[in-house]
């Protein structure tokens, strides 16, 4: 019985971490930090014709959870809904949302 008991708690606390790991692991997306500064690096490419840097496509990705707050904000949705940051996007290969 004792062989069960001590299976059972094992079998529980294994549980119990692999459900912190997996919280763990899906922080980022769910609570990512919209912070429009995050994005500061596709500026240049946004508001010119130039090409975006591997840091603004990196940033981008990160600030995909953001995009829908972003477009909703009227002082920054001309910022992620013009054509430019489409491109931007684009180059980057970065799916954005339907908001």
């Amino acid at each position: 019985m004792a062989k069960t008991t001590s299976s059972s708690y094992l079998f529980v606390f294994a549980a119990l971490a692999l459900f912190a790991v997996m919280m763990m692991n899906e922080m980022p997306v769910s609570m990512a930090a919209c912070q429009v500064t995050q994005l500061s690096p596709c500026l240049n490419a946004i508001s010119s014709n130039a090409k975006p840097s591997a840091t603004c496509c990196s940033r981008l990705r990160s600030q995909v959870p953001c995009l829908c707050t972003y477009a909703r904000d009227p002082n920054l949705s001309k910022y992620v809904t013009n054509p430019s940051a489409r491109r931007v996007a684009q180059i980057c290969r970065v799916a954005v949302p339907r908001c």
